[in-house]
């Protein structure tokens, strides 16, 4: 039988060329338990993030399918957006499902004292909808959103997909260029982090703004301490 650490998680993954770096959850250097990875076919950043395409949803209900038949104990994604299709996934499978680091938002804000705001960190601000937040039953949050669409380096190789190559440092500088957005709000209390993208970036993100950074990351290690429980004595 196996040891409660090896529980594997399964990452649900957009179809993407560019490098994984360390922090990111599809480098498995970022995690000290197993991870499982299940690239969906045609799942690119246009059709996941611009135009939210409800013909993936099947393709990503059989990758997660796949991935339980893999032998994952829970399943999560590369990309926030996926929120969308984060009851469907759910149903599709007989093991916990977060598709997204949003999820995270209810809980967030009921941390935070009356009047504060959550920040939110995205690929692209005018595709976060209030759509997207009312699929976790978060549509009542106090968030401000900041994204990252008009930076370049993020735009060129994570949005459009032109090059593998990744600028890290330059794409460094645009994620606090774009995360000091928030810093003008004397009421912000954390940040969620949506875009995967961004959260090898968390702890320079946390030195700027001084709040708890809530990320993808974050949430998979939460679901796997509850997957991989050991006894305290």
């Amino acid at each position: 039988m196996s040891a409660p650490a090896d529980v594997p998680i399964g990452v649900l993954c957009l179809e993407t060329i560019f490098d994984k770096i360390p922090g990111h959850i599809r480098n498995p250097s970022t995690f000290d338990f197993p991870v499982l990875y299940q690239v969906v076919s045609g799942a690119t950043a246009d059709r996941v993030v611009n135009q939210g395409d409800p013909s993936l949803i099947e393709p990503f209900c059989q990758a997660s399918r796949d991935l339980v038949a893999r032998g994952a104990g829970a399943i999560t994604s590369g990309c926030g957006f996926l929120v969308l299709f984060q009851q469907q996934l759910a149903d599709a499978v007989d093991v916990p499902v977060f598709a997204s680091s949003l999820v995270q938002l209810p809980m967030v804000h009921r941390m935070l004292a009356a009047g504060q705001h959550v920040g939110v960190l995205t690929a692209k601000r005018e595709a976060l909808t209030s759509r997207h937040l009312a699929t976790i039953g978060a549509e009542a949050v106090p968030i401000r959103v900041a994204g990252m669409a008009d930076q370049q380096e993020f735009r060129e190789v994570m949005l459009e997909g032109r090059r593998a190559e990744l600028d890290v440092e330059r794409l460094r500088g645009e994620v606090l260029t774009v995360a000091g957005r928030l810093a003008d709000d004397p009421a912000l209390g954390a940040v969620v982090i949506e875009c995967t993208d961004l959260v090898p970036f968390a702890c320079d993100i946390q030195r700027l703004l001084g709040v708890p950074v809530f990320d993808i990351v974050t949430l998979t290690n939460y679901v796997h301490a509850s997957l991989a429980r050991r006894p305290y004595q």
